[in-house]
């Protein structure tokens, strides 16, 4: 298999492999690109859930970002985890610096198991300034609740809450509607000139650790590949159900998901 594409990956290690960076970078490689990484965070977790956290410098972080891209330079940025108001001044600051373009941002602020992962000053730093750093956004309910100030109980609210995010100044939002108890899952992308709303039957599992990481990771694949922004969130939705839907089951607690369900060797390989 030909590489497609460079990216850039910079997010939070998770020990387990499930989500974070380790999730970024199956996501990438199974579809086809090759992916780099500057880490904002080492943390000591499994499917149960985190026993630490530790947060590495802004300073680190800027340097593994601007050494890396010196030398091959990214074809998108997918940006996952920052832990305070520093270091996204840090890395606004660093992608502005190699001219970074494709930036899609998920903004992680608490684990599929319940552990808060930002503060309160980083939150507000996301809202105020990264939001209109970057080319699409990936909140999922809680996160876009946080940001938003909205409470969503619906798809309607969901519309109103990307809006508000528009507002903001976001060019482009992708709420995702796993969190609502509808049978069917609502994922709503949104920006100034269009509404899409992706609909897909609700996966009945507790397998769906590091799905938000996965997601945005594959957007940020195929939209550094020539795709458009709304085709490569379809495209990525798709990859991570049937990611999903064929998980191995590994853990005790919220499982990962299959990496590799777009990935096929050939058979003098196998």
């Amino acid at each position: 298999m030909k590489i497609k594409s460079k990216l850039l990956i910079i997010a939070g290690s998770d020990s387990s492999g499930g989500a974070g960076v380790q999730a970024d970078i199956k996501t990438m490689t199974s579809l086809g690109s090759y992916a780099m990484t500057a880490i904002t965070a080492l943390t000591a977790q499994n499917t149960t859930g985190v026993s630490s956290i530790i947060k590495i410098s802004s300073k680190e972080i800027s340097k593994q970002i601007e050494y890396t891209s010196k030398d091959i330079r990214p074809d998108a940025v997918k940006i996952g985890m920052l832990h305070s108001a520093d270091v996204i001044d840090s890395v606004i600051k660093s992608l502005r610096k190699i001219k970074a373009k494709k930036i899609i941002l998920d903004p992680v602020m608490v684990t599929t198991s319940g552990a808060k992962l930002i503060n309160r000053k980083a939150i507000d730093k996301i809202r105020s300034h990264l939001i209109k750093k970057v080319e699409l956004i990936t909140p999922n309910i809680p996160e876009a609740e946080i940001l938003t100030k909205i409470k969503i109980i619906s798809v309607n609210d969901m519309i109103q809450a990307g809006q508000k995010l528009i507002d903001m100044g976001a060019k482009n939002v992708l709420i995702k509607g796993g969190h609502l108890k509808d049978k069917i899952i609502t994922d709503i992308f949104i920006n100034n000139n269009e509404l899409k709303k992706f609909k897909n039957k609700k996966i009945s599992t507790k397998n769906l650790h590091g799905t938000g990481c996965s997601l945005s990771s594959a957007i940020a694949t195929y939209f550094s590949c020539g795709k458009t922004l709304k085709k490569s969130c379809e495209l990525a939705i798709n990859y991570v159900n049937h990611s999903i839907k064929s998980s191995p089951n590994y853990g005790k607690g919220n499982g990962p998901i299959n990496h590799l369900s777009s990935f096929k060797l050939e058979k003098k390989y196998l």
